[in-house]
This record gives structure tokens, sequence and C-alpha cells, in this order.
């Protein structure tokens, strides 16, 4: 019997107290079925939620690649994450319990977060929207963005919300794209301690976007801010009208209706619109989420995302809410005003499930073992991360400092695109850290060459994915064609869907995703992962997080060049740097050893936390940077 997870090598099997109380206890005979018989595994999943009319096909393949799930069906989102609750005891369990960066905090029952979203939805009506439009939202992590959503999606009006982070430019882009003819924002949010000016910046976005008639504004920080008569007004002027009415009656959508467009950015070209649907999407993410996180109706659910992502589209709002989940959000920085500011809310609201990012827990793990050590987080007994592969230092200081060895890590992959969790264990599944373990149910992946043969075990190629599944985007916003090229074309006799990442698969099936097929480095002729690079760095003791580049060299036609940030208390100096350079090529070889290590205060980074290595290229290189509208700072 084990009583606490345990390392088999490098492997870890969970305890016998997390396998008997998982949801799904057998995974290998459930796999089988849900690959033998997809269409009667996901039509088992859809039956958990409510329809106003069920299917009359699970999968409509007529139109590869735009595949139909549950065609004739007619529900809405919502249907499922409010109303459904309405009817039972969840009525008055509170769904969200949200903290402030300054310290103030709110909850919401089912109940109450109902009233919220009838009142905006009445308001959002009579402003003209319409069921069918485009909504943007641009808003700081506080309740009103979940409120507004919501109340887009129960009107059957489509959200398009852009990270409250982003800039003019951004924003204005996006908001054309999608035609916005409203816009809700905020005068700001709380980051580090400083209110951010959104509404300054809506107000410029709007300026360049001919498109916006509304402008509804939250009242958060009380910074003045500019107010144009007759096109801004205030949400709580608003909500206390008559026309806020606690009543409204949820719009009956078509199972393929437009739920919400979320734009994703590459390296090139615009920002990319992908649609996700309101019944698909809606099985998607709740299954994934109940079965992956092992959902039970005592848990406090945290993940520690923005909604202004698919991580917090999808595990932050839908899934959670439609699993009849207490969430918990945050609006601030991990680390103000002290590290200790996540470790002192989990203490606080008795969270049990924590999702997050590596970079998050790398930050974090900067500052040491003494700023958990000050609280009782024992109230955890799962633990996730999502956004980038996790180092095993990383995951091992996670499940060993934040977990106490035994809350088993669900290290997740997948994308915008996806909706949802793609490769990911269970709380059952034995681990490898650094790997997302197999793919879930009702999924087959391969890691292939370019021409689409299967690379052998243990060698690296580009990740694909075999088989259509309900929470995949439809299309991208407007451009079907741009759609096809970039995720079907190179694999369209196959019908593959291609992922834009690079993996292998070890001797058991595990798969250990590299990192996006840019980030791959060739030296003489040896493709490196500049994630395999990075946690051969940052398993050094004085060395927090790290990036790796590739730059031309004459010989070796590129050379590897890191940037590392060290712990807090350590300095740079060249006996570090070659002391780092031999523990690369001690950890994987001559070949990886870097050319040049730079010590640096910071990476450049997107918002929601994935390195930019193209940018430290183009510094490097002396280029044009590109599209840094994704950047943090």
């Amino acid at each position: 019997m084990r009583k606490k997870g345990t390392f088999e090598g490098d492997v870890y099997y969970p305890s016998n107290d997390v396998i008997n109380q998982a949801n799904v206890r057998e995974f290998d005979k459930l796999y089988q079925m849900s690959i033998e018989n997809r269409d009667g595994f996901w039509a088992e999943q859809a039956n958990e939620l409510e329809w106003y009319k069920k299917w009359d096909k699970v999968l409509d393949d007529s139109k590869k690649p735009f595949y139909k799930w549950f065609t004739g069906a007619k529900t809405n989102i919502v249907q499922n994450a409010i109303d459904r609750h309405l009817k039972t005891w969840r009525r008055n369990k509170i769904a969200i319990i949200w903290e402030g960066e300054p310290g103030d905090f709110r909850t919401f029952s089912y109940h109450a977060l109902n009233r919220e979203v009838c009142k905006f939805s009445n308001v959002l009506k009579s402003m003209g929207v319409r069921k069918g439009e485009i909504v943007t939202i641009y808003m700081p992590q506080i309740p009103e963005l979940v409120i507004a959503m919501l109340a887009c999606a129960k009107i059957g009006a489509a959200h398009s919300v852009v990270y409250g982070g982003f800039s003019v430019e951004a924003l204005a882009e996006r908001i054309e794209d999608a035609n916005s003819k409203v816009l809700i924002t905020a005068d700001g949010g709380f980051r580090r301690g400083k209110p951010t000016n959104l509404k300054g910046i809506a107000n410029e976005a709007i300026k360049r976007s001919p498109t916006i008639e509304v402008c509804i504004c939250v009242k958060r920080t009380g910074e003045e801010c500019f107010m144009e008569n007759d096109r801004d007004f205030w949400y709580h002027d608003l909500m206390g009208l008559p026309i806020a009415n606690a009543k409204c009656d949820t719009e009956v959508m078509d199972a393929e209706d437009m739920l919400f467009i979320l734009y994703t950015s590459g390296t090139t070209g615009r920002p990319k619109g992908q649609v996700h649907t309101h019944g698909g999407y809606g099985v998607f993410t709740s299954t994934t989420h109940r079965m992956v996180f092992d959902i039970k109706d005592d848990d406090r659910w945290w993940c520690a995302a923005d909604p202004g992502w698919i991580t917090g589209h999808s595990y932050i709002v839908y899934g959670p809410l439609i699993n009849g989940t207490t969430i918990m959000m945050y609006e601030g920085a991990p680390n103000h005003p002290y590290p200790n500011r996540w470790w002192q809310m989990i203490e606080k609201y008795g969270i049990t499930v924590l999702y997050t990012s590596p970079t998050a827990i790398r930050g974090l793990m900067r500052f040491g073992d003494a700023w958990p050590a000050r609280h009782d987080i024992s109230s955890l007994r799962l633990l996730g991360s999502v956004g980038e592969p996790i180092n095993p230092e990383a995951w091992k200081w996670y499940y060993k400092v934040i977990g106490n060895e035994k809350c088993p890590i669900m290290d997740t992959w997948w994308q915008t695109e996806t909706g949802g969790f793609m490769i990911t264990p269970l709380p059952i599944t034995p681990l490898k850290p650094g790997s997302a373990t197999k793919p879930f149910f009702g999924n087959e992946v391969a890691v292939v060459d370019d021409k689409g043969k299967e690379v052998a075990t243990g060698e690296e190629g580009i990740l694909v994915i075999k088989n259509p599944w309900p929470g995949m985007a439809r299309t991208i916003y407007g451009d079907e064609k741009l759609f096809v090229d970039t995720y079907w074309k190179d694999f369209k006799k196959q019908g593959w869907y291609k992922t834009g990442d690079s993996a292998r698969i070890d001797k058991d099936g595990y798969v250990w995703v590299i990192g996006r097929i840019d980030d791959v480095i060739k030296v003489s002729g040896y493709r490196l992962g500049t994630a395999e690079i990075e946690s051969a760095l940052v398993s050094h003791p004085d060395v927090s997080e790290a990036a790796a580049i590739a730059l031309p060299h004459e010989l070796k036609g590129n050379a590897i060049h890191s940037y590392v940030i060290l712990i807090a208390g350590k300095a740079g100096s060249k006996e570090l740097a070659e002391e780092l350079k031999t523990h690369v090529a001690n950890e994987m070889g001559p070949i990886a050893k870097p050319e040049d290590v730079i010590f640096t205060d910071s990476l450049p980074k997107t918002r929601s936390g994935k390195i930019m290595r193209r940018v430290l290229k183009a510094r490097a290189l002396g280029q044009d940077e590109g599209d840094l509208s994704t950047l943090e700072d």
C-alpha cells in the first residue's frame, strides 16, 4: 500500500488514497473504448449536460476539416454553466471567490452570479447587442469580466476578450477584425500596487476603430478617466437602471453557433481569431476539467491564469462553472507585496487544486522554500501546470515544496485552437517530470517527419493530432483559407492536425513536448530543443530561469546563446558563466554547450508567461523585433 506518492527511478506513482478517490480509476480500457467508439464516448460525456434538444449526429465530418459536433442539438453554454445549477442545492453554493490586489474581496453564489448576468444581459440588449454580434471585452481580472462573458453568451452574442495588458494597437486591431459595436472595459486594474490605465488605452483604440458605438466602463480604481457623452456609460449606473432587470431568458442556440473568438498571434501576420462554439466546446472543457482534475463538489479550484487567455476561458470560466465548481480569482501579481501572496490565499480560502504555469512556478521558486513554509497549504490535493513544458527541477520543487509530496501534478498540453486538454495525465497516471504523459480520451497523436512518416521511438519530430475532437476551433474568423493552410494543409492526405510543436514519444508511449517548431536549434546538423537546453541550465542550483536561442555560426551553422536569471542573492561572473556552459555540456553532451551565457534580470515574455525567444534573437542580431503586442513589459 502506497500511503504517499513515491518515485521509482524517474517515475512517480500516485498514492493508493489518490487512486481510490479518483473519479476515473481505470485508464487503458476506457481509452481503448474512446478510440474504437469515439462518437459513443463523446455522446456519453454530452449526456452529462442538459440540452434544449439532443443532437441528430455526434460528429459531422462531411466537410473536412470543418468538422461539426452534436449537429441538430439546441443548447446555450449558460444553460449548463448557470441555469441548471439553480434547480439544485448548488443554487446557494459559492461560484466565485475573488480577491483584488489591494486585499478587497467579493464572493458570488450561483444564484447571485445568475442575477448579475441576467441584469447585464438586459443592459447589453438595451444597448442594441443582438444575437450573432461580437462584443469586445478589455478588462482586468475582476468578477465583471466573467459576468460580461456569460451575459454575451446568454443573449447569443459572441465575445472577444482582449487581455487587459494589451496595447492600443493590439486592441484596435482585434476590435476592427471582429467588427465590434460595443466595447466593455474598466477605468483600470491593480498590478504590483499601481493602477493601470485601461480606459485611456481603450479611448485611443476607439479613435482607430470607427465601428465602436458604445463603451461600458467598470469603475475599479477610481482614477480619473475621459468619458465621452452618449458613447461611454458607467457599468454601475446602467446596472442601477430599470433596464437592468434581474430576469432574462437564455437564448436557445444551435450547438454549432459561435460562442467566442479568441485571438492567437504568431511570429508573423495578423492575429488569428479562433472560433469556438456552444456545444462541442462546452462538452470538451467540462469533461477534461472533471476527469483530469478529479473535480469533487467540495473543491475550491484556482486556475491562476487570466480570463483573457484560453486557459482562463476554458478553466476559470466555462469548464469549472459547468461542473458547478467554486472558483478562485485573483487580480494581481503572484509576488505582490511579498512572495507569499499565493500561499497566503491558498491558506485563507482553503484552495484544493492549483493550476498555473511553469513561469509562475519558477518565478516563485526563486524566493526559496521559506515563503510557502510560513503557511498551511495542506488543503491542496492536486496541482497542475500549463503553457509550456515544465522543466524537471521546477516540477520537483512544485511537487515537494508546494504539494508536500502528496499532490500529483497534472502537466497539460493544449492550445487556444484545441479548446481544452489534449495530452495530459489523470491523477491515477504514473508521472515522469517534464512529460505531459499520454493523449486524453478520444485523442490519438503521433510524432512525424515532414512527409508524415512516424519517427523512431525517442526521436524528435512534428506533433500531430490524428482525429477531430469536440473542443476544436471551427475556423479562423473571416479566413477559412488561412485556417486550412495553417493547421491542415501539410498533412491533408492523412487528415491530421498540425500542432506547430515538436515532440518525442518514449518507449512507454509518453509524449515529451519540446516546444514550438520555431524553437528548435540545429547545431552541426543536430536538432536541440530550446526547452531541453533551458532545463539543463535551470537544473544548476544558482539558476532560476533561462532562455536559449540560436545565432548564426560560421562552422556549426548555429550556435547556442543563453540568457540566465539567477536565484535571489546570486551574482553573475565569468567564472559562473563557464561553470554553466560546462554544466549544460555534462547534462546534454558537448554539442549542447552554449557559446555564450548572458546574465539578465528579466526575459521578454508574453503575458501568458511564454518566453519570446524571437525577440531575444532579433535584439541580438539588431533586427526588427516584430509584433510586440503580446509582450508583458
